[in-house]
């Protein structure tokens, strides 16, 4: 059994040059789990890539709270299908990785002024375990998932971010999953990308490039943009926290930026820090 991971055993054999990297995947359909794609083998390519973390927190699209930010205490967490419809092989699909109950609870804490609490009934939807599998396929790191609260504004979950990043330093790998657009309603299959979706997509990366995330914050600013991209803002709100858990010293590195179905941005990035 995994040994109880916590912020003290992972200061141990640490140093600066150890800082993990930060990652945001544009997760899509859950089919990605188990078909052959271009984002499933960008995935599998980025796991060889990335350092072993001590730990993995995940803020996926799929665990939305009100008033509250809600982190995962359970030490097995469970594989959550939560979508209907599908082929029972992704029914099937399991992701066996322990919980780091023990630096939940830390993370719990350390969430206290955004009025975080324990749980231990969630686990990890489908935002975390479909690409997680590819990530790290053995699940053999101990993983545990931190809520989006939806009812605090864009800029709340930058701070959510910044707060988080210290555990960067701890061996913890903070990885976002969702979608930059994301508006299932406007979808037409096989159809060419909207012109707000690309339009969107654009901007995000170019404000995150100038790391102007006051801008990628401001519903104004964004205006009826957002709304198309976004007619729900779940999605949307984990790029905003590994933005906010970036800094100045990270290299920023795009990878798959298609729009699928006409309007869902699979763009994904990763914040590496600068080599000394």
């Amino acid at each position: 059994m995994i040994a109880p991971t916590t912020l003290t055993h992972l200061r141990d054999g640490l140093n600066s040059s150890d800082r993990m990297p930060l990652v945001f995947l544009g997760h899509g359909s859950p089919m990605n789990a188990i078909e052959d794609t271009q984002f499933s083998r960008a995935w599998s390519k980025l796991g060889d890539s990335l350092p072993r973390p001590q730990a993995i927190l995940v803020v996926s699209a799929h665990w939305m709270t009100r008033g509250t930010t809600l982190v995962d205490v359970s030490e097995v967490p469970r594989t959550i299908h939560d979508f209907y419809g599908f082929p029972q092989a992704l029914y099937d699909q399991q992701y066996p990785a322990h919980g780091a109950p023990a630096l939940a609870r830390e993370v719990k804490t350390l969430l206290a002024s955004h009025h975080a609490e324990e749980d231990d009934t969630w686990g990890l939807d489908h935002g975390a375990w479909t690409v997680l599998k590819f990530l790290y396929p053995e699940a053999d790191v101990p993983v545990f998932q931190v809520s989006v609260d939806m009812s605090r504004g864009l800029a709340h979950q930058l701070e959510i971010g910044r707060t988080l990043s210290q555990l960067r330093d701890r061996g913890v790998l903070i990885i976002g999953s969702g979608n930059i657009v994301h508006n299932l309603r406007a979808m037409r299959p096989g159809g060419k990308p909207h012109d707000f979706a690309l339009e969107f997509d654009t901007l995000f990366a170019e404000k995150l490039e100038e790391r102007d995330l006051a801008t990628l914050a401001d519903r104004a600013k964004l205006g009826t943009l957002l709304t198309q991209s976004h007619p729900s803002i779940d999605h949307y709100l984990p790029a905003l926290t590994i933005a906010g858990a970036a800094d100045a010293k990270d290299d920023l590195r795009f990878m798959t930026n298609a729009i699928e179905l006409g309007s869902v941005s699979m763009r994904s990035f990763v914040f590496t820090p600068t080599a000394a």
